[in-house]
């Protein structure tokens, strides 16, 4: 068993048995939750670290934010005003963590979202006793639960070191619903206009939430000025912001986005339906969980209407909504090619919170006890730790034995290490301002340095084509569908093309790619100890001083085709 594994084994095992023997006493003394949630915290960290794979595209946001601490500002390519990206909160932090404090931009991302994935942790844990202390007397048991879930699921344990945005943004999701929970509707409003500025999914949370309010004050149920509070925290925000990009980039929709839209409708639906089956056969047992509390939900009303109770039970149904919304959307959106299902990371978080949430209003006394009698035992209660526990368990062998988590991160990690190291020989011993055309555009071009100019030849940093590129459903790469070669080749003219995107192959090769053939002529490197390939395509009236260039590099060594 590999080192790592054993110790996630091992904090989940000491975790079981220290939730079982205390169980008892975690709703009465605080020292006993307080370890609980330490132990949860600990697991959630294993199980992070795991995987311990940093992004291929979380380097696209990386380069953003080191051309901003170079001076160059939000752009990919100094002059070039193109929004590359969709994680602007998320793009910012780590820029100005390199700026003002000089922190590396990999390293401070990976941590902070280490942090907000166990932030998320405890924001379960909170948001779920806040619910529930609405109909019964305090019982942190039940948040315990949803923590000890949310440190299990998946694919957020797999994007919580990956550099990416998707911790911060569940985080923020968490966050809103907290906020709600408590009537903090500006607060909320704010946090939603943060979660957008972070994913554009963030507009999917803003309005279900808007939604309910709305409802709610149709019935009475809200103060009208509850859904204003809302808008007014998030306009703050999120006007002054579109107002800058649109000022800036000149496009209302990102860059990013306008990339990876114009796919047809069915294939588009079809990728999809095979995302979300994927996902549905890894995490069934967060799904089934949820399935049981929205059934006993139904089918058990309350006796009363006494509006606290209403309330409690409408925010449950919320979460829900959150959750179930969320899936939808991404479902509609294709899903994504990456693995362990990062799109779809905050959908068990949430089910486990809503359905932690569930349990513990329907298991709640009656009436109100009095204070001389202790609130009567249910047997559905003494189950809770041992069903967290259990799928929490559950989740951590999918984690470590499913083909789409633990071995596909690890073998993505390998081609990411690999792209790193044909990215920083090229920044190496290009001269500045060269023009090199990419396949995959993040840490290939993030190591060559900001000095080399980088044409996404998918357009997810290039405007001409993401917005006038031909979409071709036969690349098969959701959201990386969008070319236009004729444009690279003959309008930016790249001075080197690198048509990898998965590191080095095992053997030379001398095809020429049809798209460069003509005006470019292949050049075959060997990496330098190894059996480990690379094919560039300089330009041919640059041919000969660029293979000269790059021979120079003692880590690679030129091998001519036929020879």
């Amino acid at each position: 068993m590999d080192v790592s594994v054993a110790v996630a084994v091992g904090a989940w095992l000491v975790l079981a048995a220290f939730v079982l023997v205390v169980w008892p006493r975690i709703n009465t003394l605080r020292s006993w939750r307080v370890g609980a949630l330490l132990l949860t915290l600990a697991f959630s960290l294993t199980h992070q670290l795991l995987f311990g794979t940093v992004a291929e595209d979380a380097y696209i946001s990386f380069r953003y934010s080191l051309n901003i601490a170079e001076g160059h500002g939000p752009v990919f390519n100094a002059g070039e005003r193109v929004e590359g990206y969709s994680n602007f909160l998320w793009v910012i932090t780590l820029a100005l963590a390199k700026t003002v404090f000089g922190l590396g931009i990999v390293g401070t991302a990976v941590v902070l979202g280490v942090l907000c994935t166990l932030g998320s942790v405890l924001l379960a844990y909170a948001l779920v006793n806040r619910v529930v202390a609405m109909v019964r007397p305090a019982t942190p048991a039940f948040g315990l639960a949803a923590a000890v879930l949310t440190a299990g699921a998946s694919g957020l344990a797999a994007y919580g070191p990956s550099g990416l945005e998707t911790p911060l943004f569940l985080l923020l999701v968490l966050g809103i619903c907290l906020a709600v929970a408590a009537e903090r509707f500006v607060v909320a409003g704010v946090l939603v206009a943060l979660a957008t500025m972070t994913r554009p999914d963030g507009v999917v949370v803003a309005v279900i939430v808007g939604l309910w309010l709305l409802v709610r004050a149709a019935r009475r149920r809200e103060n009208g000025w509850a859904l204003a509070g809302y808008v007014l925290g998030a306009l703050v925000l999120v006007v002054p912001w579109t107002a800058w990009r649109v000022t800036y980039y000149g496009h209302f929709v990102p860059n990013a986005l306008a990339a990876k839209s114009g796919a047809p409708l069915g294939w588009q639906l079809a990728r999809g339906w095979d995302y979300l089956a994927g996902f549905v056969l890894a995490h069934q047992g967060f799904l089934l969980l949820a399935i049981a509390a929205v059934v006993a939900l139904v089918l058990r009303r309350p006796a009363t209407d006494d509006p606290t109770i209403v309330r409690a039970r409408s925010l449950v149904w919320l979460l829900f909504a959150v959750a179930t919304g969320y899936l939808a959307f991404m479902t509609y959106a294709g899903g994504d090619w990456m693995p362990a299902w990062r799109l779809l990371a905050p959908v068990p978080p949430l089910l486990a919170v809503a359905s932690a949430a569930a349990c513990g209003l329907l298991t709640a006394p009656a009436t109100a006890p009095s204070p001389a009698k202790r609130p009567p035992r249910r047997r559905a209660v003494p189950l809770v730790p041992v069903v967290a526990l259990a799928l929490s368990g559950l989740s951590l062998i999918v984690s470590t034995v499913h083909g789409q988590m633990l071995p596909l991160m690890h073998e993505w990690r390998d081609k990411i290490a690999e792209m790193a190291e044909i990215g920083s020989w090229l920044g190496d011993r290009l001269p500045p301002g060269t023009v090199v055309s990419t396949f995959a555009n993040g840490v290939l071009s993030y190591r060559a340095g900001t000095q080399l100019v980088m044409i996404d030849v998918l357009g997810l940093t290039d405007e001409h084509i993401a917005r006038h590129g031909t979409r071709n459903a036969d690349l098969g790469l959701v959201g990386h569908i969008t070319t236009d070669y004729d444009y690279v080749v003959n309008v930016r003219r790249p001075a080197l093309a690198v048509v990898t995107g998965s590191g080095y192959s095992d053997r030379q090769r001398c095809g020429a790619d049809p798209v460069y053939a003509g005006r470019y002529e292949v050049a075959t490197f060997r990496r330098a100890g190894t059996d480990e390939w690379v094919a560039v395509y300089p330009i041919a009236e640059q041919a000969a001083s660029i293979i000269e260039t790059l021979d120079a590099d003692p880590r690679f060594e030129y091998v001519p085709c036929g020879t």
